[in-house]
C-alpha cells in the first residue's frame, strides 16, 4: 500500500506543469492522488502500531533489569544484570566439582525473563564442596571456604568473579574474618592449628592449640576468641609489640599464654581467657556474639547439649580481650562482667536492640533433646521467655521482614519431636505440631508465636505432606537445614534445606514454588548478595 505515495507523487509531477502546488492537477489525477494520501496515512498509522507494540515488548525486559543511573552506595552494575542475587554453593559430587550459582530473588528465576540466559554464576569458581559462605554485601565481597579442598576464595560480587585465594586451611572446622578483610582466621582442628593470616604484612601464623574448633572475631577486627572441643576453656588472640619478646618460649612464660609464633621474635600469641573468680563461667564454650555497641562479648556455653552440664550465656569486656591488650600478670585481668543461665539450651544468637535471641536444646527426661527459643533482656539481664522449636543443632539465625525470626538447625529427626510424631503414628493418635520435625523455625517477634515450615503434619489418619519435596521424595522431612539469607524487602527467605534450595514468605511461612530455582547438584549455602547491609547475615 505504501510505495502508491510515490506512484502518486510521481504521476503528479509528470503530469503537471511547472507551477507551484497540486491545485493544477488534472481531475482524474488529483482523484489517484488523493486515493493515494489516504493509502499513505493508514500506512503510516500500521507502522505507528507495530512500532509501539515492539517498543512495548522490549521495554518491558529492558526495565526488568534497567539500574538507576546512581545505584545504591555507587555498587556497580554486575554483569548478569541481576539487582537481587541470591549465591548458592553448590557440590555436584560432594568432592572436587563445585560451583556458585547466583538466582534472580526478585522473581524465583535462575535464568533472565527472556531465557536467553539460562543460568548464571561466579566465574573462575571450582572448589569442590563450596559449605560455607562468608557474605559482605556492604563491601561487595563474599568468602567461600571449600570443605573439601580446604582453601577460602574471594568472590566479587561486582564482576561475578573469583578474585583469587585468601588461603588455605585444611581440616577447618571455623573460618573469621572481619568486615575489613584485615584479617582470616580459621580453627583446624584436626591439625591442633589457630591459623592467622595478617593481610597487613602478608605473613601466616600457625599457632599451637590442640583441638580447637571454633574462631570469632568482632567486625572491628580488634577480638578474637578461639574454643577448645569438650574444655570449659577459651582463648584469645593477642598480637605483641615489635621485637618484644626475643623467643615464643620467653613470650609464653612471661604473658602465660599456650602459644606464640614464631618461635624468633613472636608476633601473635594465643591466651586463655581468664574469668577471675568465675571459675564457672564457661560450660563448653561454642562460640559468641558480639554487641552491637562493641562494649561486650557474648559467650555462648552449650551445656549438657555438647557433654557439659548447664548452657548459659557469659558477658565478657570487649575492652580486657582486645589483641593489642597484652596481659601484664599471670593470668591475664579477668574479663567476667555477668552471666545468665538459660535451661532451654544455647549454642547460636542474635540480637536486635536490648534483646538476645539464643537457641538451643533441652536434655529431656527421655534422654533426648528438644529445641528451645530463649530470649534474654540485656536490661535487666534475665530470661523473660522459652519457646519450643526445631530440634537439632542450631547454628543458624537471622532477622526478616514481616517482624520475623529465622532459626535453622540439623540433625532435626533425632530429636523429641520426631519420637513424639512416631508415636503418635503408631498409636493412631492425631498429631499436633510435635509431628513436625523439619528442621526451619519461623518466630513472628510481635505474636510471639512459633511455626516450623514447611507446614507438615504425619498423622496416621489425615497427613499433611511437604509442598515442594526434595529428590529423595520423603513427603514430611527436608533434612538439614545448612544455608539460610534473607532477601531483605521482597517478603521472602532463601535456604539451603535437605541439600535443595527451598523459598519461603516471611509474611505466614508457607512455601513458594521453587522449580524455577532448583540446582542440579546439593546445595550447600546460600546468601544474598545485594543487602543493604552486612547485617543480613
Amino acid at each position: 500500500m505504501c510505495p502508491l505515495l510515490y506512484s502518486a507523487l510521481s504521476l503528479g509531477r509528470q503530469n503537471t506543469p511547472q507551477r507551484s502546488g497540486w491545485s493544477l492537477l488534472p481531475l482524474t489525477n488529483r482523484s489517484f492522488f488523493a486515493q493515494s494520501l489516504r493509502a499513505q496515512i493508514v500506512c503510516g498509522l500500521l507502522i505507528a502500531l507495530a512500532t509501539v507494540g515492539l517498543t512495548s515488548c522490549h521495554s518491558a525486559n529492558f526495565l526488568a533489569y534497567k539500574f538507576p543511573t546512581f545505584t545504591f552506595a555507587n555498587r556497580p552494575v554486575p554483569p548478569s544484570l541481576l539487582a537481587n542475587r541470591v549465591m548458592i554453593g553448590v557440590t555436584a559430587n560432594g568432592v572436587s566439582s563445585g560451583s556458585l550459582q547466583i538466582v534472580d530473588a526478585k522473581r524465583d528465576l535462575r535464568s533472565n525473563i527472556q531465557n536467553t540466559k539460562t543460568s548464571f554464576s561466579i566465574s573462575g569458581y571450582g572448589s569442590g564442596f563450596p559449605s560455607l559462605i562468608l557474605n559482605f554485601p556492604a563491601e561487595i565481597t563474599g568468602f567461600v571456604y571449600s570443605n573439601t579442598q580446604g582453601d577460602v576464595q574471594i568472590i566479587n560480587y561486582g564482576k561475578e568473579s573469583v578474585t583469587g585465594p585468601a588461603g588455605t586451611f585444611p581440616g577447618a572446622t571455623g573460618i573469621a574474618i572481619p568486615t575489613n578483610g584485615g584479617h582470616f582466621y580459621a580453627a583446624q582442628q584436626t591439625i591442633g592449628i589457630l591459623s592467622v593470616v595478617d593481610n597487613a604484612t602478608g605473613r601466616s601464623f600457625g599457632l599451637i592449640l590442640p583441638n580447637v574448633f571454633q574462631v570469632v572475631v568482632n567486625q572491628g577486627d580488634s577480638v578474637v576468641l578461639a574454643m577448645v572441643r569438650n574444655s570449659n576453656t577459651i582463648y584469645r588472640v593477642v598480637k605483641l609489640n615489635d621485637n618484644q619478646f626475643p623467643t615464643s618460649t620467653a613470650a609464653i612464660a612471661a604473658i602465660g599464654a599456650a602459644d606464640c609464633e614464631p618461635f624468633n621474635i613472636p608476633v601473635y600469641c594465643v591466651v586463655p581467657v581468664n574469668t577471675g573468680s568465675h571459675a564457672d563461667a564457661f560450660d563448653r564454650p561454642m562460640g559468641a556474639y558480639f554487641s552491637l555497641d562493641g562494649s561486650t562479648a557474648y559467650v555462648l556455653n552449650c551445656g549438657a547439649e555438647c557433654g557439659g552440664t548447664a548452657s548459659s550465656v557469659t558477658y565478657l569486656q570487649q575492652g580486657a580481650l582486645q589483641y593489642n591488650n597484652i596481659p601484664k600478670t599471670v593470668p591475664d585481668a579477668s574479663a567476667f562482667t555477668n552471666q545468665v543461665m538459660v535451661p532451654g539450651g544455647v549454642t547460636a544468637a542474635v540480637a536486635n536492640g536490648t534483646t538476645l535471641y539464643v537457641s538451643g536444646q533441652q536434655l529431656q527426661s527421655d534422654g533426648l533433646f528438644a529445641g528451645n527459643l530463649s530470649i534474654i533482656n540485656l536490661a535487666t539481664n534475665t530470661v523473660t521467655g522459652k519457646y519450643s522449636i526445631s530440634d537439632g543443632n542450631h547454628s543458624k539465625m537471622l532477622f526478616a521482614d514481616n517482624n520475623t525470626l529465622w532459626i535453622g538447625s540439623q540433625f532435626c529427626a533425632t530429636g523429641e519431636r520426631a519420637s513424639l510424631a512416631a508415636q503418635q503414628i503408631a498409636a493412631q493418635q492425631p498429631t499436633t505440631q510435635a509431628a513436625n520435625y523439619n528442621c526451619l523455625t519461623r518466630f513472628d517477634m510481635g505474636a510471639l508465636t512459633v511455626s516450623i515450615v514447611p507446614a507438615v503434619t504425619q498423622s496416621a489418619t489425615s497427613p499433611v505432606p511437604v509442598p515442594f519435596p526434595n529428590t529423595n521424595q520423603n513427603q514430611y522431612y527436608y533434612g538439614d537445614l545448612t544455608g539460610l539469607c534473607w532477601v531483605q524487602s521482597f517478603n521472602k527467605v532463601y535456604t539451603a534445606y535437605g541439600g535443595q534450595v527451598h523459598v519461603f514468605s516471611t509474611v505466614d511461612g508457607s512455601e513458594i514454588d521453587n522449580k524455577n530455582v532448583i540446582v542440579q547438584g546439593t546445595a550447600l549455602d546460600v546468601a544474598y548478595l545485594d543487602a543493604v547491609t552486612d547485617a543480613d547475615n
